[in-house]
């Protein structure tokens, strides 16, 4: 998925970075993807997830990094702040996790509020909105776009069908090792 996520970020000549370190006292950790937009601001932050295997530590994780990811990366790239955040959970379109979104809806719905609008505004190359946001996003690495969304949100994940298995799964088609 990061591998999609950043050649189409790039496109839009954002600055990508992947496997991203922070730190913030005793928190430290690593953002998946992360696209800066200096001109306008803005950040977007990835956290992909290709199953749950312990819910409160995905929450927790993502949670830190929506805290102190912005604020350290921007005094480290010497800008003051930035105008928009988007923070993303982007969960694979498999059938291991979409069961784990489903029978925890509450959680993710209280962990990931926001429409996914404000990752369909970078993944597009718009204008990002203003303020932070946190969003899940349910995502077709291979999806053949002009048959298939590549992407959807929280609520039409409670129905939708899944496209894979599991990680394995979606790696083979892929074509990954």
């Amino acid at each position: 998925m990061g591998e999609l996520e950043v050649a189409r970020l790039s496109a839009f000549k954002h600055e990508v970075r992947v496997d991203e370190p922070y730190q913030h006292f005793q928190f430290a950790g690593r953002a998946d993807v992360v696209a800066i937009d200096r001109a306008r601001r803005a950040l977007l932050h990835i956290e992909n997830r290709t199953r749950f295997p312990n819910i409160g530590e995905a929450a927790g994780s993502f949670n830190q990094k929506r805290e102190y990811l912005a604020n350290r990366l921007a005094e480290r790239i010497g800008i003051d702040g930035f105008r928009s955040e988007t923070h993303a959970m982007i969960v694979l379109w498999s059938a291991e996790a979409l069961h784990s979104v489903r029978i925890r809806l509450e959680t993710f719905r209280a962990l990931c509020p926001d429409p996914i609008d404000v990752f369909s505004a970078w993944w597009d190359g718009q204008d990002p909105p203003s303020g932070r946001h946190r969003t899940m996003v349910v995502f077709d690495p291979a999806a053949d776009v002009g048959k298939h969304r590549r992407f959807i949100d929280i609520e039409t994940a409670r129905t939708a069908d899944p496209r894979y298995r599991c990680y394995a799964d979606a790696a083979r088609r892929l074509g990954s090792p």
